[in-house]
C-alpha cells in the first residue's frame, strides 16, 4: 500500500520531531519554494504563510489536506479549495497569547518613549476574535479603558460590549487591529484604515497593526505621520512584505519584521494543530498523535527578580530588540523571520520577589499569567 506523502514547510518548528513520521513520508522545503511540481504526488502540505495554496500551485496535484500552522489563512484560495473538494485548516488563537505579550512590550514601550502612563488611556480594539479577545484582557490588566468594534460579533451578539468605529477613531489613545484580511463581502478590511479613518482621528492617537499589513493604507499613514495627524505608529506587517517602505519605517515608533506572533509557544500550537488535523483526516491513531505537543525548552534566565512592570515584560520580551534589528538591516526581513530566536511568553517565568511587590503591580503581573 502506497505511503501518504507530505510536503511541509521546512521551518515549521518542532515538526520534524512529531510522531507524523512514523505514519508517512515527509519532504521539507522552503515555504516560499513549495510549488506545483513538488506537490503533484503530495497527498496533504503542512504550511505556514509564505505558501501561496491556489490554482497555480494546486491544479493537476494530489493534493487533499491542507494545514497552515497559523491562525491566518489569506494564503489559501478557500473558494478554489471548496470547488476542487480539498479541505484546510488553519490553527485559531495558536498565537493569541504572544500577540499580547508582544502588543504588551509595545505599550509599556510607548509609554516609556512619551511619559505616558498607560493606567486610564483609552485603546482601541478592532476585531475581537481569539487574538482581539487575549488583548482585550492583557489592556485591562495594565489598567486601560477598552472599546471594542467587531461588525460580525456585534451582529451575532448584540450591541452591548460594543463601539462604533466613529466613536473608537474620536476616544482612542491607541488603536490596534486583529481582523483577517477580507477584501470583498459584507466587512471588508482591506485599507479599512484609510486616508479618512486616519484622518478622523485624535491629534495624540497611536496606530498598531500586527494583523494583515494590507489593513492599513501605508502609503497614508505615512501621510499621517508626516503631516504629524496623529502622535505615532507601530507595524508588525507591512504592504509588499518582506519588501519594505524605508521611509515609512523610518517614520515609525517600532517596526518589527511579522513576528508578533512569533513566540516559541504559539508556534508549538500551531505546529500540534496541524498535526492533530493531519491524524484526523487520514484516521491516524496511536503514537501519541492527538495529544502529541513539543517539549520546549524554557529561557535562560526564567526566574526574575523585578521591581517594574517594565522590569518584568522587558525581561520576557524586549521589542526594541526586534526594532533595532529591522531598522539595521531591513532587506534581511524574511531572514529575521525564519531564524528567530526563542521566546517564551510570560507564563514561562517567575517572578521571585511577587510578594514583596506593590499589591497593584503583583495583581497585574499575575493577571498577565506571570508565575509566582
Amino acid at each position: 500500500m502506497k505511503k501518504i506523502r507530505i510536503v511541509a514547510d521546512d521551518r515549521i518548528p518542532f515538526l520534524r520531531e512529531s510522531p507524523l513520521s512514523a505514519f508517512c513520508d515527509m519532504t521539507f522545503l522552503p515555504g516560499a519554494g513549495i510549488s506545483k511540481q513538488e506537490l503533484l504526488t503530495a497527498d496533504a502540505v503542512i504550511t505556514r504563510t509564505r505558501t501561496r495554496c491556489n490554482a497555480e500551485t494546486l491544479d493537476g496535484t494530489n493534493v487533499k489536506l491542507i494545514a497552515t500552522a497559523t491562525i491566518g489563512y489569506d494564503h489559501i484560495d478557500t473558494v478554489y479549495c471548496a470547488r476542487r473538494g480539498i479541505v484546510w485548516r488553519n490553527a485559531p488563537g495558536c498565537n493569541a497569547p504572544s500577540v499580547a505579550q508582544y502588543l504588551t512590550s509595545l505599550l509599556v514601550s510607548f509609554s516609556l518613549k512619551y511619559n505616558m502612563p498607560l493606567k486610564g488611556r483609552v485603546l482601541g480594539v478592532i476585531g475581537a476574535g481569539n487574538v482581539g479577545r487575549r488583548v482585550i484582557e492583557t489592556a485591562s490588566a495594565l489598567g486601560m479603558t477598552v472599546l471594542v468594534n467587531d461588525p460580525p460579533r456585534e451582529e451575532n451578539e448584540g450591541h452591548s460590549g460594543f463601539t462604533a468605529l466613529d466613536e473608537i477613531c474620536r476616544e482612542a489613545d491607541f488603536i490596534t487591529f486583529h481582523v483577517p484580511l477580507e477584501r470583498s463581502g459584507k466587512y471588508p478590511t482591506f485599507h479599512l484604515a484609510d486616508q479618512r479613518f486616519l484622518g478622523s482621528l485624535k491629534p495624540g492617537a497611536v496606530v498598531i497593526n500586527t494583523s494583515r499589513g494590507e489593513v492599513v493604507d501605508n502609503p497614508e499613514l505615512k501621510r499621517a505621520l508626516l503631516q504629524k495627524k496623529i502622535r505615532g505608529a507601530a507595524l508588525d506587517v507591512w504592504e509588499g512584505e518582506p519588501e519594505i517602505d524605508p521611509e515609512l519605517m523610518g517614520l515609525l515608533d517600532f517596526a518589527t519584521p511579522h513576528i508578533a506572533g512569533y513566540s516559541t509557544d504559539g508556534k508549538a500550537n500551531g505546529t500540534a494543530a496541524s498535526v492533530r488535523t493531519v491524524a484526523q483526516f487520514f484516521g491516524w491513531r496511536g503514537a501519541g498523535l492527538e495529544s502529541w505537543y513539543p517539549v520546549i525548552p524554557l529561557p535562560e534566565h526564567h526566574e526574575l527578580e523585578v521591581f517594574s512592570l517594565a522590569d518584568a515584560v522587558y525581561a520576557s520580551y524586549d521589542i526594541r530588540q526586534d526594532d533595532a534589528k529591522l531598522r539595521s538591516s531591513p532587506g534581511t526581513f524574511e531572514k529575521q523571520r525564519g531564524n528567530y530566536p526563542l521566546r517564551r511568553e510570560f507564563q514561562a517565568f517567575r517572578i521571585r520577589n511577587m510578594p514583596d511587590l506593590p499589591p497593584e503591580l503583583r495583581e497585574c503581573l499575575k493577571r498577565l499569567k506571570f508565575q509566582e
